[in-house]
């Protein structure tokens, strides 16, 4: 008995010991590579401080911003249409939302966005005016990224509709009400708890992703950095200003993700 609790004793110390030197060896490197790019003669920081809080980078986190909440905003109402029609007895609505979500979730983002910004090629005008002159990059961007959101959120909405047991939509429709009506006072209501951390996440990742409006110049952060290291060819530093919005983007996002999760589980 003493011997097997003897070595019990020596394999937690071993454990320990082992986590402590795997986390010692990965702050060692962390360390030295955060030097190695600090301490850099080809990287000026002077260009990463001077471009920070220059007037074409925050009119770039500006349409960034824009870009995000239009885009979660087309996505919600787009979305929540999208999982209605899943969950109808319709077969010709679910499907034709089956097809949908299927079709902008297998299509890759960017891909999207560079048709958008192209749609002149299939169509040269839109009615009474040029197609260039009415999808503009900016517009074009958001077509690619809302439509490419509503795909995802409609599945999120209809996650947090099926949370819902069955059992209570039976019930309401048992004294009278629609299905519409009960979806709307009784699903909607329960859901919303289920689908808020998810939203959160969601935002974080459309957030990032505008980033890829980039490759049609629609005027965001990205596009911003990319054209003033394109005069000075101050890449990294660009890059670096670029990273270090985002992350406090990011931050600022998580921080208000944390509060929603602690509301809805409250």
């Amino acid at each position: 008995m003493l011997d097997t609790l003897h070595t019990l004793e020596v394999v937690r110390r071993r454990g320990i010991v082992s986590r402590w030197g795997v986390g010692a060896v990965l702050v060692a490197v962390v360390g030295w590579l955060g030097c190695t790019v600090a301490v850099s003669p080809n990287l000026e920081w002077t260009v990463v401080g001077r471009y920070f809080l220059a007037t074409p980078v925050i009119e770039g986190v500006g349409v960034t911003l824009v870009l995000t909440f239009a885009t979660l905003g087309i996505g919600l109402v787009l979305g929540a249409a999208l999982a209605m029609m899943m969950q109808s007895r319709n077969p010709v609505l679910s499907a034709a939302a089956s097809g949908y979500v299927w079709f902008f979730r297998g299509v890759p983002l960017v891909v999207q966005i560079v048709f958008w910004f192209n749609l002149s090629l299939l169509f040269p005008t839109l009615g009474f005016a040029p197609t260039n002159q009415v999808v503009t990059p900016f517009l074009a961007a958001l077509l690619g990224l809302g439509l490419h959101e509503a795909a995802y959120l409609a599945e999120i909405i209809r996650g947090g509709f099926l949370a819902v047991p069955r059992g209570q939509v039976d019930a309401a429709l048992t004294i009278g009400m629609t299905r519409a009506t009960a979806t709307r006072t009784i699903v909607l209501p329960q859901s919303i708890r289920v689908i808020l951390p998810a939203l959160g996440n969601q935002f974080i990742l459309i957030l990032k992703g505008t980033s890829l409006v980039s490759v049609i110049g629609g005027g965001d952060l990205m596009t911003r950095a990319q054209q003033i290291y394109g005069q000075n060819y101050q890449v990294i530093a660009l890059l670096l200003v670029a990273t270090g919005w985002y992350l406090v983007l990011v931050t600022v996002a998580s921080i208000g993700q944390r509060f929603l999760e602690r509301w809805a589980v409250a």
